[in-house]
């Protein structure tokens, strides 16, 4: 696949009218029914007072934590999703794409209770990325990370590489997006190579569904046993 981290930013521009509509309508099976309500969930379960949404999309989880009086923060890499989430909700809402992100070059805040990254995670290399992610942390905050399942996503090819979404089955005008799928182990050790530990694992589940809808990981900061934040090793 030929540079597809640039295919991969290109394709949301393309897609992010027909995003948009597909989130309003609620036209995304899985998300309607366990995904969208599993993130927030784990968000409230961790009852933070600030949160930032890493590729916040159109907004709906702002919209959601804003209405739970939780001060929500969002970022993402395309201006028409940003600015639809700027419309749509009084959260703050920052343009910056992830090379942006990582060296700093975009002011989104710091001191987070939460960061959630649903479904945003799509490029190859994160490390990166979730290092600068874990120096915005407060102290005892946490990282979420809402993707596809590696077992149920795999088919048949289990092992770390770039697949592609059709998006076949979707109402609008969509162009095909590169992502890069990880196996469990792989993310389990971009996590502790950008200085987290993982707090726990969610599955959710639609119960008529023999496989999960996601993976859902809960990541720390470790700590060093003088009370500060490891350094991360990338």
């Amino acid at each position: 696949m030929h540079d597809p981290e640039s295919t991969l930013l290109h394709s949301w521009h393309h897609n992010a009218h027909s995003w948009i509509e597909a989130i309003r309508t609620g036209s995304i099976d899985s998300r309607l029914k366990v995904t969208d309500q599993a993130i927030l969930l784990a968000v409230l379960g961790r009852q933070p007072e600030r949160a930032l949404d890493l590729g916040c999309g159109e907004g709906w989880l702002l919209r959601a934590l804003s209405e739970r009086s939780i001060e929500a923060i969002g970022v993402d890499g395309d201006a028409t999703l940003v600015e639809f989430a700027r419309t749509s909700s009084a959260c703050r809402v920052h343009l910056a794409n992830y090379e942006e992100l990582v060296a700093a070059k975009v002011d989104i805040g710091n001191a987070y209770d939460v960061i959630c990254a649903n479904f945003a995670l799509l490029h190859q290399d994160i490390i990166p990325l979730l290092a600068a992610m874990n120096a915005l942390l407060a102290p005892g905050g946490a990282l979420l990370i809402q993707t596809l399942h590696p077992w149920a996503a795999a088919g048949g090819d289990y092992q770390d590489g770039w697949r592609e979404e059709t998006f076949e089955g979707f109402k609008g005008d969509w162009q095909p997006m590169p992502w890069y799928f990880r196996t469990l182990s792989s993310w389990v050790n971009a996590l502790d190579m950008a200085g987290f530990r993982l707090a726990s694992v969610q599955e959710p589940q639609h119960p008529q569904s023999p496989l999960p809808q996601s993976l859902l990981l809960v990541a720390e900061q470790r700590i060093r046993d003088d009370g500060q934040p490891c350094e991360n090793s990338s």
